[in-house]
């Protein structure tokens, strides 16, 4: 990442009135340019994207604990690849054109079928930057209903951002909006595999998407599960417990969060998420009730924490204000 209740099931898809490949208007920096074209070639030219298959049919990459820069190309969120009988799917992109040309590369290094569908699971740049690499192929891009409002808001700022992370290999680098849109449930067939998507209530963000793999019994939890890096609340502390729970319940055998191992055992993997956001929870209400400030807040709520997840120091404070903004109005 860059910045510092489920509805009952149904088949609500609605498609865009956007034409394919319709982008924001906004691109980084143009392609004919000689130095950002060096730039990206060297970074395309670094070793291959590794893709870890955690169960059949289903391979990982996993992205490096990081902020976006020039040596990772802003691949720091893990991104799922999911291969059926006559169509391939992609969860996420990454967080550059040029980190998602590498990953398509690696993709198609896999198998020969098409890759029909880009899963985009929320509007954060770590996750979706990599969607232009993909317009070869005329995939459809999928996303939570409320996608497009985020993109809109946000998605100059995200591209200016990654442009002053990556330089001259950010070019390429544009939003592209999805095709498809999740309001409730949706399933994508991949020839005797089927993916079921489920559009989330505000939890991480307000357009979260989950992929359930019934298949192998997986699910891509993309950034509404973070492990071992800091969990981001870009959305609600209270929804993205009360999402957390529901997800509990799925009778995955496994996990692939967005941020974290290739994939961890479910639903155990979601215990240290879980126990961080109702530790804050907690102290942020005993610091309400008590007529503590923001600013002391920030000093103190949830510093038992601080020992168990990489990047505390960047994102706990934000966490904290985005928190007491919310559970002061309860």
């Amino acid at each position: 990442m860059y910045l510092r209740g489920v509805k009952s099931p149904g088949a609500e898809t609605s498609a865009r009135g956007f034409t394919r490949r319709h982008a924001c208007g906004c691109v980084l920096s143009a392609l004919c340019c000689g130095p950002a074209l060096r730039a990206q070639g060297a970074a395309l030219a670094a070793d291959a994207v590794e893709l870890i298959e955690v169960a059949p049919g289903l391979h990982v990459f996993r992205g490096a604990h990081d902020e976006a820069t020039t040596a990772n190309l802003g691949a720091i969120a893990n991104i799922g690849v999911l291969i059926g009988g006559n169509a391939v799917a992609v969860v996420d992109t990454g967080g550059s054109f040029a980190w998602g040309k590498r990953f398509r590369r690696a993709v198609q290094s896999l198998t020969d079928l098409p890759i029909r569908y880009v899963i985009n699971s929320h509007m954060h740049p770590d996750h979706i930057l990599g969607n232009a690499a993909f317009d070869a192929d005329r995939a459809e891009i999928v996303g939570h209903a409320k996608l497009p409002d985020a993109l809109a808001a946000r998605g100059g700022y995200y591209l200016r951002h990654v442009a002053e992370q990556l330089g001259d290999v950010s070019a390429g680098t544009r939003i592209v909006e999805p095709t498809i849109l999740v309001k409730d449930r949706h399933d994508i067939d991949l020839g005797g595999r089927v993916l079921r998507l489920q559009a989330h209530a505000t939890a991480h963000t307000d357009n979260d998407l989950s992929v359930f793999d019934i298949a192998t019994n997986t699910l891509l939890a993309s950034d509404l599960l973070f492990m071992e890096r800091l969990p981001v609340i870009d959305g609600s502390l209270n929804g993205w417990l009360a999402v957390s729970n529901d997800l509990r319940h799925l009778p995955a055998d496994r996990v692939v969060p967005g941020h974290g191992p290739a994939s961890a055992d479910w639903p155990a993997a979601l215990d240290a998420q879980e126990r961080y956001l109702r530790t804050i929870q907690s102290d942020i209400r005993t610091l309400i009730a008590a007529g503590a400030t923001i600013e002391y807040a920030v000093e103190n709520a949830g510093r038992s924490e601080q020992g168990s997840w990489l990047m505390f120091d960047e994102y706990h404070p934000r966490n904290v204000v985005t928190a007491f903004s919310e559970l002061e109005w309860e």
